[in-house]
């Protein structure tokens, strides 16, 4: 691509969930010097920077979802002229459930430069917090609104085994852990953090039946919930099987059909079972 001016960049920036201290000295430097700042939020803005006491230089933009779309091709037009444009959201990291994918997406297919700038994030917060097993995990973005839709995505992680990360809104977050009790089984581990870095941070930890009974009262402010990953199954033994195979035996299937249906269904090698049947036959 050939342009009259060297190519700027594109910023993204994580900014603080709550603790404007835990801006990093990037982040400063970055609302300063900003030809562009595309903001989630411009009062968010203005709030962050005067409790940084940064002095904003560059051009402000409202960068929300309703109007990231539209917003796209003038931000892509000043990278290409050579502007530093930097997205900040309300808190955590742009593109995380926040607007920035679609622009870092345009801008890396033009080849343009884009870098980040790392910090604060409620996923990784969350996670540490949450006092579960996190070596491995998955983040799930906001949890469906409706019921259907939410039990449905539920079903779809009772197997997972990865520790799974979801946000959820306060007025919804009762009746998440209701169909989260009803699909994944009130035992499941969990912990629900509200308030990440804020004066009334909250971790609260146990099985979803006893978060479920605490967020039956009034809940407020960010929510941040950690599922505890699902235990591996046991696989049976292939002896403990044979009966399954012989009712299907006595069904009318061949005993190789039987064999191998239950063997899929079960993870057991189809030769270990095979050979149980056998040995139980004499």
């Amino acid at each position: 691509m050939s342009t009259d001016s060297p190519a700027g960049r594109l910023v993204l920036a994580a900014t603080p969930l709550g603790d404007a201290r835990d801006a990093s000295v990037r982040l400063r430097e970055a609302l300063a010097e900003a030809d562009v700042i595309a903001a989630e939020d411009t009062r968010r803005l203005r709030s962050l920077v005067a409790a940084l006491g940064v002095t904003v230089t560059g051009k402000v933009v409202s960068h929300y979802d309703s109007v990231e779309a539209a917003r796209l091709p003038g931000l892509l037009d000043a990278v290409r002229g050579g502007s530093t444009v930097l997205v900040v959201t309300d808190a955590g990291m742009p593109a995380v459930s926040d607007p920035g994918f679609r622009l870092v997406a345009a801008a890396a297919a033009e080849d343009l430069p884009v870098t980040c700038l790392p910090g604060p994030s409620a996923v990784t917060t969350a996670l540490v917090l949450s006092g579960l097993p996190c070596e491995r995990f998955c983040f799930e973005g906001f949890s469906p609104r409706r019921s259907g839709e939410r039990k449905r995505w539920l079903a779809e992680l009772a197997a997972e085994r990865r520790a799974v990360v979801f946000f959820e809104s306060p007025h919804r977050l009762a009746d998440t852990l209701r169909d989260a009790v009803e699909v994944l089984g009130g035992e499941r581990a969990a912990a629900v953090c509200r308030e990440l870095t804020k004066r009334y941070e909250e971790v609260v930890r146990g099985s979803l039946a006893e978060l479920a009974e605490w967020a039956s009262g009034e809940v407020r402010g960010e929510i941040t919930v950690v599922l505890a990953g699902a235990e591996a199954a046991e696989t049976p033994s292939a002896e403990s099987l044979v009966p399954e195979v012989e009712a299907r035996v006595a069904e009318g299937e061949r005993l190789k059909d039987a064999v191998a249906a239950v063997a899929e269904a079960t993870n057991v090698p189809k030769r270990d079972l095979y050979n149980a049947a056998l040995a139980a036959r004499g």
